[in-house]
């Protein structure tokens, strides 16, 4: 058999036109699409002036070189964990090597992220469909941007995998389209290029008046970097960073040839106008509206996609709550969570009922993405130290970063009471919840009381053969996380023994983990008596489904081949035909006891997490078992027994 570790190597180092394409189509939709609102949002309240728009070119070129060269393209897209990449990809690559204090970085910057998941899809689409004002300034784009958004979260239950073959090409086109309109502009004025020099920028942050709050606006040209390595798994290294020579000329063509269609208008404030729009050919306005809205909307679709990933990665590793997952192609990694779908479109929804306008949404924009960046950085540099690189030049770049990144965010914080504050409340909600469920998690998981297996063996045999009580089921599988096969949770023995006797032919423990990698599918079985007793290993990837109830079938199957087992029916008259037993599944599921005694901060964890655990899919569900064979038995969760009381009894 093929090592899959060489597969992923080879996939990361070739580079094909075809990846490359599908690099353009997929990883770079959001920054690409950043040339149509970035100029507009510095300048709609700045009067132009040489200095100002020249400092604001040099911003731009070299946050590009900065954030997205070196820091994302270079240096961040080296953290693969087996192929792929994201923020909670890299916290499970290094959360081994640096101890529980990673998962804060992490849960806040995947959080952030998704904030901002609520805000792009509405400026992107915004700022495109706004193209069609300067045909009729009276239009008013909020009923069609809704529209498109709405028909954007439908049509993702029925997956992507058509219509993403398309991608490419548009985002070609596209790239292609605003590199042509860019130069156009710019060779009235070639002189622009001395912009790209970062004495410009440094005169700008420097020397000019309230220069430093533009960076608030410079940092959206950037926005979309941290989507760029989530993507990477689909992409592959160096197909992504081939594209990205073609992607950055085209963008910093297009930022100068705005920057010289500004110059023609110094001492004026844009207000509604739009550079992008203004250097486009009036002949060509409709067919650039036509572009730019298919851009938005493909960059869009991919960071819907990217949300579903990141919460996908978010559940496997025990920092959200489960929800329904389905898998609307054949096509490795691409899945749909319907209650993230319906979040999301709600959220979108308002943030375009909120604000209107683009220019207004540009408040919000970029606040909670520059957190996210911080974070990854802090879990970058962990990366770099695990890999025992040279420690002076880990800390040297760091510094760079989080210097670089500290100013976008202090810039950014002006955006707070601007519209800023949404986002940023949405982000620490997020944060909130991932941090409770966390924590409710790990409270539940050290309460697990074990006893050793072996005890219990012989009396599972002997009660297997007692047909003085009812055979509950032929196999009688109970879900457990205890992961060590010489251990039985307390509860199960209480369960099969006295709850009421539970007589079965073969018992099976299940575990299911989850590992720090993202797709494999491995399991182990250990016999602990033959034809009585089983206990499974299922190991799942951070981005495999738990099919429990298919995964086991094929182990048994597999069991039986191997004469391991004997599944079939005991009763005799069954027993001519061959025919299996039946099946039943055991999950113990918890709720919190009345009788706790806890602290004020245990009780209220422990309170919203059982609140949040509401919208959780059933655990049966979530396992991926058939509910027709499910049996559920609930006991209460004791955290802090109750104080001692000492009762006394009256004569």
């Amino acid at each position: 058999m093929q090592n899959p570790q060489i597969d992923i190597k080879t996939f990361h180092k070739t580079v094909t036109m075809s990846g490359m394409l599908i690099s353009i189509g997929i990883a770079f939709g959001d920054i690409g699409t950043s040339p149509l609102y970035t100029i507009k949002g510095i300048f709609s309240a700045n009067a132009i002036s040489e200095d100002l728009a020249l400092g604001v070119l040099s911003c731009i070129f070299w946050t590009l070189f900065l954030q997205t060269t070196i820091k994302y393209i270079i240096i961040t897209l080296r953290a693969d964990n087996n192929g792929e990449g994201g923020i909670l990809s890299l916290y499970a690559l290094i959360r081994k090597h640096f101890g529980k204090w990673a998962v804060i970085p992490a849960i806040a910057g995947a959080a952030f992220l998704l904030a901002d998941g609520l805000i792009t899809p509405p400026i992107s689409v915004a700022s495109a469909i706004e193209g069609l004002q300067k045909y009729d300034a009276t239009m008013d784009p909020v009923p069609i941007v809704i529209g498109i958004l709405i028909a954007l979260f439908v049509v993702q239950q029925f997956g992507t995998e058509k219509l993403g073959r398309f991608f490419g090409p548009i985002m070609l086109l596209w790239f292609g389209f605003i590199a042509i309109i860019g130069f156009m502009a710019l060779k009235e004025n070639f002189g622009v290029l001395k912009g790209l020099s970062p004495h410009y920028a440094f005169n700008l942050l420097a020397k000019h008046p309230g220069g430093f709050w533009l960076l608030g606006g410079v940092f959206l040209c950037t926005t979309g970097a941290e989507a760029l390595y989530s993507d990477m798994g689909h992409c592959g290294r160096n197909n992504i960073r081939m594209s990205w020579i073609f992607i950055k000329i085209s963008l910093v063509i297009c930022y100068a040839g705005q920057t010289a269609w500004l110059l023609k208008h110094q001492g004026e404030v844009l207000n509604d106008l739009n550079p992008f729009y203004e250097i486009v050919p009036g002949n060509l306005l409709l067919l650039s509206v036509i572009i730019s809205t298919a851009a938005t909307i493909i960059a869009s679709q991919a960071l819907i996609s990217g949300s579903f990933s990141l919460v996908n990665e978010a559940m496997r590793l025990s920092l959200w709550p489960r929800h329904k997952i389905k898998f609307p192609a054949d096509k490795k990694g691409q899945l749909y969570i319907p209650f993230i779908n319906w979040l999301l479109m709600i959220g979108c929804i308002f943030m375009v009922l909120h604000f209107k306008e683009s220019k207004y949404m540009e408040a919000a924009f970029g606040l909670s993405v520059s957190l996210t960046m911080l974070m990854s950085t802090i879990l970058i540099t962990c990366y770099l130290l695990m890999h025992r690189l040279n420690k002076a030049l880990v800390v040297m770049v760091t510094c760079t970063f989080l210097i670089v990144e500290t100013s976008f965010l202090i810039a950014n914080l002006k955006k707070f009471e601007e519209g800023g504050w949404i986002t940023l409340l949405l982000g620490l909600i997020i944060v909130g919840m991932m941090y409770i469920w966390m924590k409710g998690t790990n409270i539940k998981k050290s309460l697990i009381e074990t006893e050793p297996i072996q005890e219990y063996v012989p009396a599972l045999m002997e009660l297997s053969k007692d047909t003085s009580i009812s055979k509950f089921a032929t196999n009688l599988v109970y879900m457990t996380p205890v992961s060590n096969s010489e251990l039985i949770e307390t509860k199960t023995i209480y369960s099969i023994f006295q709850k009421s006797p539970k007589r079965a032919d073969n018992y099976w423990f299940v575990n299911v983990s989850v590992l720090d990698v993202p797709y494999a599918l491995r399991y182990k079985v250990e016999t602990i008596a033959k034809d009585d007793v089983y206990f499974i290993y299922i190991k799942l990837g951070f981005r495999e489904a738990q099919r429990v109830n298919y995964y086991l079938r094929l182990i048994i199957d597999e069991m039986v081949k191997n004469k391991e087992v004997d599944i079939s029916s005991r009763y005799s008259s069954l027993q001519k035909g061959n025919i299996s037993g039946d099946f039943k599944f055991m999950i113990n599921q918890s709720y919190l006891s009345l009788e706790n005694n806890l602290s004020t901060w245990r009780n209220l964890i422990m309170k919203l997490y059982f609140l949040i655990k509401k919208v959780e899919i059933r655990e049966e569900e979530g396992f991926g078992l058939e509910t027709s064979n499910v049996i559920l038995e609930k006991y209460p969760l004791i955290i802090t027994p109750p104080i001692k009381v000492n009762l006394i009894r009256e004569l």
